[in-house]
């Protein structure tokens, strides 16, 4: 057998591989999401969406766990949004290449890998007890958004940088400013991919954990939040707070609740592949 013939083999050992691992992460997942599914669909009801939190398992619902999900999401999309976005256009477009900018680029990249709980105890240092905001939504959120802020610039600046560099060339030949191109040619280019990774570090956001306990969110509130200063509890933290209990009724609720956390999930990727489609149909280069 010669060096091609080796090669040759060794490719088709490669993809087979590949393929058998994919196959068999895919059949884990599937096992996980069906027992979920098999263990938590006769609890799921509209009763269980509007119940409030109860010593019963029975009585018990998930009203101010997704109510304090969409609060955190609403206000982590609000801090982050503009603040990723704009802290990629200006690090890609108006940054210039030096040390100071290489070692900003390092420390980004880095600081999307950092463990969520670095996150958490950032928030609680700096927001609930610096700040003063106590164990409320905003101190959640805007931890949240530090942890998101990474991926967001990050994605950010791919999706500019996948911008041909005729657009710009063009633009700028017809006597446009640098902000004239950015905003009326650059962006409307590259807005899927950028919505497209913002989505995806919410989706990220809403299944945190770790950063919301060490800042303060409770296992057991017996209201909704009304405001952004109002303690709060979200559905990880509830999913947390069941399964950690010994009576198996409590860990069907767990899994109801699981079924409606994915659902939230699979809904945002789903918008984020849809944004991302539309926008691609829609740029002719």
């Amino acid at each position: 057998m010669n060096n091609a013939q080796k090669s040759r083999l060794l490719d088709k050992g490669f993809r087979y591989l590949g393929i058998g691992i994919t196959i068999l992460c895919l059949l884990v997942l599937a096992i996980f999401v069906g027992f979920v599914i098999y263990m938590g669909i006769e609890r799921l009801s509209w009763d269980f969406l509007i119940s409030l939190p109860s010593r019963f398992a029975e009585q018990s619902g998930i009203y101010t766990a997704w109510i304090g999900t969409v609060w955190v999401l609403v206000f982590t999309t609000i801090i982050s949004f503009p603040l990723g976005v704009g802290a990629g256009i200006y690090l890609e477009e108006y940054g210039k290449k030096s040390r100071l900018a290489t070692f900003l680029e390092i420390n980004i990249a880095n600081l999307a890998g950092v463990p969520s709980i670095i996150y958490g105890l950032l928030g609680l240092e700096v927001f609930v007890r610096m700040m003063k905001m106590g164990n409320s939504i905003l101190a959640g959120s805007l931890t949240l958004a530090l942890l998101i802020l990474p991926i967001i610039i990050v994605s950010t600046r791919e999706s500019l940088r996948a911008v041909p560099s005729t657009v710009r060339d063009a633009s700028n030949a017809l006597g446009a400013s640098k902000w004239q191109t950015i905003w009326h040619q650059i962006l409307p280019a590259s807005f899927g991919g950028i919505l497209t990774g913002v989505i995806l570090a919410l989706s990220r956001a809403v299944g945190e954990t770790a950063p919301l306990i060490v800042v303060g969110a409770l296992a057991y509130v017996p209201f909704a939040p009304a405001g952004p200063l109002d303690e709060f509890t979200v559905l990880p933290i509830q999913i947390f707070n069941w399964v950690s209990r010994p009576q198996e009724e409590f860990l069907i609720n767990a899994a109801a609740a699981i079924i409606v956390l994915l659902l939230i999930t699979f809904a945002m990727n789903g918008i984020a592949v849809y944004l991302r489609n539309k926008w691609q149909r829609k740029v002719n280069w």
